[in-house]
């Protein structure tokens, strides 16, 4: 039974890293293609008259 237990708990456990870790790599992954849009537009837009 206690077996069972500690299995249970590592796979609860694991879920929740791994629920962790993807949210953390999309926040990265967001961050990085806002950075990106931001700088494109940056660009675009320093050489434009009005």
């Amino acid at each position: 039974m206690l077996i069972y237990m500690l299995a249970t708990a590592m796979t609860i456990v694991m879920l929740i890293a791994t629920a962790f870790g993807l949210h953390q790599e999309a926040a990265r992954v967001r961050v990085k293609a806002n950075a990106k849009r931001l700088d494109g537009f940056a660009h675009r837009n320093v050489y434009r008259r009005h």
